[in-house]
């Protein structure tokens, strides 16, 4: 990967870890999914102008997309995050790592290395060390909720791969709207009250909006859907893990989220794990006494 391929594969978690934390700002005013589809109402009204109609394959494919990344993963998401600390819900996200690995070998044929395979190893025993922590309440129901959300967008990002390239502002763009009326008559079936949070909704939670709208939202996947279009899903997925160690801090700062040593050591084998995944494997050198190989020439 170039370093600015892995600069942006590290900034997209470090948006999404830090938006745990804020996003709770904005549940304690709003039904969750209610929210999900406030969310991408703004986020379909504010790029559909500026992308273009997409043609008949891309119509299909951003729907199917919309039901995994946007409808199952966002859903599901708020509605564990409403009920478990942002950090566990960060944390517990980083199974969609493996899940997108394992995925991706069936789909696209891409064989994660040895040395890949353990890193995701190490780091997914890092986020089990912290879910684990006894200091720490994790409800289980919304734990799950959260596995299932990143289960969704290991789907939808190997599809992404899979039917790509996309356009990524446009694949944001359409898939935003197609997720609105999923989301909103889930709401409308399930959560009462959402007329009621728009009156009393706060600064907090108005800014809390602003940011899952348009840093989170418009920024990391709009980074992240590039990042799909260009690397492998096996160089990809592992930089995700570093979200846990994101979501922890941001858990501790803005949420005032106990701080345990568990919590530490989990992050840290977390980042080990991301770190020994995208070590690169060492140079084969030719035996003693072998013949150099023979390098083509152009003609």
């Amino acid at each position: 990967m170039a370093p600015l391929e892995i600069a942006c594969a590290v900034l997209v978690p470090l948006l999404w870890g830090v938006q745990y934390a804020v996003i709770k700002a904005g549940l304690a005013v709003f039904p969750p999914l209610f929210f999900v589809g406030l969310r991408f109402a703004v986020v379909a009204a504010i790029l559909l102008p500026f992308v273009g109609r997409p043609t008949r394959r891309e119509l299909r494919v951003f729907l199917v997309i919309s039901v995994f990344v946007g409808g199952l993963n966002f859903g599901l998401v708020f509605v564990g995050l409403a009920g478990a600390p942002a950090s566990v819900t960060g944390i517990a996200n980083q199974l969609w790592s493996p899940f997108a690995l394992v995925l991706a070998w069936p789909l696209l044929g891409e064989k994660p290395s040895r040395r890949a395979v353990v890193g995701v190893l190490i780091a997914l025993a890092g986020v089990t060390l912290a879910v684990a922590d006894p200091a720490v309440v994790v409800p289980v129901v919304p734990t799950l909720l959260v596995v299932g959300s990143a289960l969704a967008l290991a789907t939808g990002s190997v599809l992404t791969k899979r039917y790509g390239p996309l356009d990524p502002m446009r694949l944001m763009a359409w898939m935003s709207l197609f997720t609105v009326p999923q989301v909103l008559v889930a709401s409308a079936v399930t959560e009462a009250g959402q007329v009621q949070a728009l009156a009393i909704a706060d600064r907090t939670a108005w800014l809390s909006f602003a940011y899952t709208v348009l840093i989170g939202g418009i920024g990391g996947f709009g980074l992240w859907f590039w990042l799909l279009a260009r690397c492998a899903m096996a160089r990809l997925a592992p930089f995700t893990l570093l979200q846990a160690a994101f979501a922890i801090a941001a858990g501790a700062i803005f949420r005032h989220e106990p701080l345990t040593a568990t919590l530490v050591a989990g992050a840290a084998l977390c980042i080990g794990g991301v770190a020994l995944s995208q070590r690169p494997a060492p140079a084969r050198h030719p035996r003693s006494g072998a013949p150099p190989a023979r390098v083509p020439s152009t003609p």
